[in-house]
């Protein structure tokens, strides 16, 4: 299968997560993707995890998971040869993504009206903490740091506690998401006009639209909204229980769905209680609710109530570590993880997750491996017309 972007190259001018993130899942997608990097030491991302041989290498597991499939080459950005060796990428590009500081690509010489006059069709996005204007833009921001300033963090977590991080680098991951769906749209709009776009991504913006039923709730209604830790504060009961042997998440969000979930439980008297009548008055009597739905789900174990209420078509699912939920079938028999050799001394395997996106019933995934620092040098160079003796003579 020919990938939805084939024949599309990217210039990708980023490091750590949200920029290499975003050129990642084009890349999944079909795009052939440039990676420029700094000469010696490349991108930060090669020098993170906690795999010290990996590191030791330049190809720490931090950049694995986002850079496979990609080509490296190393360019001296303040060189005169170096820039003209960019201008020649951005002449062959159709799209170039960084997410420096704001300005830093412009003082080097490459700002958006420059870059145009090389390739009037190229694709220009920056991604940025705070996007290119406003009177944060200057400033460097890291994924915990947005969760803070976009009030993520303070709507996570239990009511009786403070504000919680989210476990995982989630505004990065978003900010690449959001790239990615502006680049797509750009890359359709320059094919239907004929004109690149400049694209400003922010996280900070990306992670408060992410937050959509939070924030509208607030802006609609003027209620600031509170924690309730793995319980919904949309519904009840939708949230995490107590079983015999762990923890089991149900979301019963409908009447049908709360009238099922009493029948499987055998509670039916809970539906004539005044309590729960209603989703409004569930959600005030939530904490009743959920002790006595908790009375009965702790006769049996987690895996019984689920079968049970699948049956039924009540939404209801385990709580799995990280290892459970790569181990299930379901993932598995998707092919969203791949293992391919990475060409180490003593590494001989990785694995790397794929694209949540099947095509044509097929899943994508990368073709290669990920790429040591400048190991593609020369085969771009020779892509963008330089002879061999040019090429030895950039290296030198």
């Amino acid at each position: 299968m020919s990938g939805l972007l084939a024949g599309i190259r990217i210039i990708d001018v980023t490091t750590v997560l949200a920029g290499p993130f975003a050129s990642y899942q084009l890349g999944l997608m079909g795009a052939d993707v440039i990676k420029v990097e700094m000469p010696g030491q490349g991108d930060l991302a090669r020098d993170m995890g906690d795999d010290i041989y990996l590191k030791s290498e330049l190809m720490g597991a931090a950049f694995i998971a986002q850079n496979s499939g990609k080509r490296s080459i190393a360019l001296d950005m303040k060189s005169e040869s170096g820039r003209e060796v960019f201008e020649r990428l951005i002449s062959s590009a159709d799209v170039v993504l960084e997410n420096m500081r704001p300005g830093v690509l412009t003082r080097l010489g490459f700002s958006f009206e420059r870059m145009q006059e090389l390739n009037p069709r190229v694709v220009y996005c920056a991604v940025s903490g705070f996007g290119q204007t406003g009177p944060l833009a200057d400033r460097a921001a890291y994924d915990q740091i947005i969760q803070g300033l976009a009030g993520m963090a303070d709507i996570t977590g239990t009511p009786e506690g403070g504000p919680l991080r989210v476990g995982f680098p989630i505004c990065d991951t978003l900010g690449g998401y959001a790239a990615a769906m502006a680049i797509s749209a750009a890359l359709v709009r320059r094919e239907r006009e004929g004109v690149g776009s400049f694209l400003d991504v922010s996280m900070l913006e990306t992670a408060i639209t992410a937050m959509g039923w939070a924030v509208s709730e607030h802006l609609i209604t003027g209620r600031t909204a509170v924690r309730h830790g793995n319980h919904n504060a949309a519904s009840s009961p939708s949230g995490t229980f107590r079983t015999r042997d762990g923890l089991l998440n149900i979301a019963a969000n409908t009447e049908a769905q709360f009238e099922a979930l009493c029948g499987v439980l055998g509670r039916e008297e809970l539906l004539d209680d005044e309590r729960f009548q209603s989703r409004g008055e569930r959600k005030r009597h939530r904490d009743e609710l959920t002790a006595a739905l908790e009375e009965t789900l702790e006769q049996r174990d987690t895996s019984e109530w689920e079968e049970l209420l699948a049956k039924v078509s009540v939404p209801a699912g385990p709580v799995l570590t990280l290892a459970q939920a790569l181990d299930q079938e379901q993932v598995k028999g998707r092919g969203l993880v791949r293992t391919f050799n990475i060409e180490l001394d003593g590494r001989d395997t990785v694995s790397v997750l794929g694209s949540a996106v099947h095509v044509d019933g097929d899943a994508l995934h990368t073709s290669t491996r990920p790429p040591r620092l400048n190991e593609h040098s020369a085969q771009i160079l020779g892509e963008l017309g330089y002879t061999s003796e040019e090429i030895e003579a950039l290296r030198g």
